[in-house]
């Protein structure tokens, strides 16, 4: 990984760096393990969005280890936790998006205001950058403003985007898109989807038809469908996650907005809690502020 991604990561991480995770670090340099040190440990954790499950877990294998006398002292502690946090992560299989093909296409999840259409735009800088010909289509079709912020995005970006009228059938928007794909000659297709609120059933089950109709177009299409959620809301994120999960098969989770939260802990709820890979995270506003994850550098990122 370079030096640049990794930096990326680090500044990202600055404001859940300087309070919950740092105040971790500080309690771990304190010397004698006790009671009130787990105890401290696992409020922090928490607090940071960890997950109460999650924490609990967490803190009783260290516990354990502590107990059997593996561990000795706080700052052989504070590498073991960085070692279960790094655990947690796990390590993903290779992401379908970049295997080649003819044309990939994928679906970007996720509510309004999660960042979802700043994101795509990110996410097809990243892939325009590294030799991809992308295309976006505009198939949130419940929203104008959506469709109108996609069009300038694309145009900031130097991408095409297929759009169609306010209201009309997000389905035909990706049939149209799939075949203007192909005839240009793209090789990838990022897919914006209406930010439905994730409670309504038939929103969701329209997600559902509009999946079918890529499915239809191109082999094993969407290849990849993308869960946009944003850092800031925490664990009100898990929520949202679970109902997409359960509306379509999502393959990985985008974090937005990391750089703007102290509560980071967050991924690490998403990667145990929802079983789904981290993918990408948002390091910043601009453009280029989307950093491909990497869970060693983000696991040091929050203790440098």
């Amino acid at each position: 990984m370079s030096v640049f991604r990794r930096s990326k990561i680090r500044d990202s991480l600055t404001k859940t760096r300087h309070s919950f995770f740092g105040q971790i670090a500080g309690l771990l340099r304190g010397g004698e393990i006790t009671e009130e040190t787990w105890e401290e440990l696992e409020a922090l954790l928490v607090q940071a969005d960890v997950g109460v499950n999650t924490t609990i877990a967490l803190v009783d294998r260290l516990r354990t280890e502590v107990a059997k006398g593996r561990v000795r002292g706080a700052q052989a502690l504070q590498d073991l936790l960085k070692q279960e946090l790094l655990n947690l992560l796990g390590t993903p299989p290779p992401m379908i998006i970049d295997e080649p093909r003819l044309l990939t296409v994928v679906f970007i999840v996720g509510v309004n205001g999660s960042g979802k259409t700043t994101t795509i735009a990110k996410l097809a800088k990243y892939y325009k950058d590294r030799g991809r010909k992308v295309m976006l289509a505009a198939a949130d079709t419940f929203r104008a403003a959506a469709i109108d912020q996609l069009k300038i995005w694309g145009e900031r970006v130097g991408v095409p985007v297929i759009a169609h009228q306010p209201g009309a059938d997000p389905g035909a928007v990706v049939y149209d898109s799939i075949r203007a794909s192909q005839s240009r000659k793209a090789d990838l297709l990022i897919v914006d989807t209406a930010g439905r609120l994730h409670t309504k059933y038939n929103l969701m089950e329209e997600l559902r038809k509009v999946w079918g109709v890529a499915n239809k177009r191109v082999h094993q299409a969407p290849h990849e469908t993308f869960l946009v959620l944003d850092a800031t809301t925490g664990q009100n994120a898990l929520s949202q996650a679970r109902y997409f999960k359960e509306a379509v098969h999502v393959t990985g989770v985008i974090v937005a907005k990391l750089d703007g939260t102290a509560k980071g802990g967050v991924v690490f709820a998403i990667a145990q809690e929802l079983g789904l890979p981290v993918r990408f995270i948002g390091t910043g506003e601009t453009l280029d502020d989307l950093a491909e994850f990497d869970a060693k550098a983000f696991v040091e990122g929050l203790f440098e």
